[in-house]
């Protein structure tokens, strides 16, 4: 089995699920006593959230090259960044770490395309929602079409995303108001919608919408677990 190095504390919630998924599918594929091979290397989130907040993703391609190359000395064979929007350094993440990243885009559309479906909708932070790191590869690359919640709805996913469930928060409240906003997504002909931001799952769980949830989380972690036992990203 390939050793797993997981690139997380973004926040640490997410990766908490990570962990647990990632386990969860090694001892599903193998039985027995089988559990992952993995080393993490945890940020503090506060530094990574105020870097994004000023627009310095150069500094922050420094901090996460530096985790990757570390990871990389104790062992790891590939890279699980554990968040969608930190893939937008996934590029000089891969050249500068040394060791081959698992897009969790690429298994996201994976997914997606063995669901049958072209058009999906897009739920994230605002760097994920707005910018063409994530929308773009699943376009180009994958073929998808994908739509997103209009202005006054993308602030309200992404501040729910940094002022709740990055602190470990869950209300009700905004549970409803994702809901709306999934159903606006269906309107405009989603016939699936992408929790792009990896607390999202924590919030909106399949049984609150009709539309299939694709939790970007779960299916990254379930990816990077078959990886580690097959070495391949099918």
């Amino acid at each position: 089995m390939r050793t797993l190095g997981l690139i997380g504390g973004m926040s640490w919630e997410s990766t908490a699920t990570y962990y647990e998924a990632v386990n969860k599918r090694v001892r599903e594929r193998l039985g027995g006593l089988h559990s992952s091979k993995c080393i993490i290397y945890s940020f503090d989130f506060e530094e990574i959230e105020r870097l994004q907040k000023l627009g310095d993703w150069e500094a922050a391609t420094d901090l996460l090259c530096h985790a990757a190359a570390g990871l990389k000395q104790c062992g790891a064979d590939g890279i699980v960044i554990c968040t969608n929007t930190m893939h937008k350094l996934a590029g000089p993440v891969q050249l500068r770490g040394g060791l081959p990243v698992l897009h969790i885009a690429d298994a996201t559309a994976a997914r997606i395309k063995k669901s049958n479906f072209t058009r999906v909708g897009l739920l994230g932070t605002r760097y994920t929602m707005e910018q063409d790191f994530y929308k773009g590869r699943l376009v180009a690359k994958h073929g998808l079409e994908v739509v997103t919640p209009d202005a006054p709805h993308r602030t309200l996913v992404h501040d729910v995303i940094y002022e709740e469930l990055c602190n470990g928060i869950v209300r009700p409240e905004s549970r409803q108001e994702y809901v709306k906003i999934i159903k606006s997504l269906q309107e405009k002909g989603a016939q699936g919608v992408i929790l792009g931001c990896t607390e999202i799952g924590l919030l909106v769980k399949p049984g609150d919408v009709d539309l299939p949830l694709f939790d970007t989380t779960l299916i990254h972690a379930e990816m990077a677990a078959d990886w580690a036992i097959d070495g391949d990203m099918n």
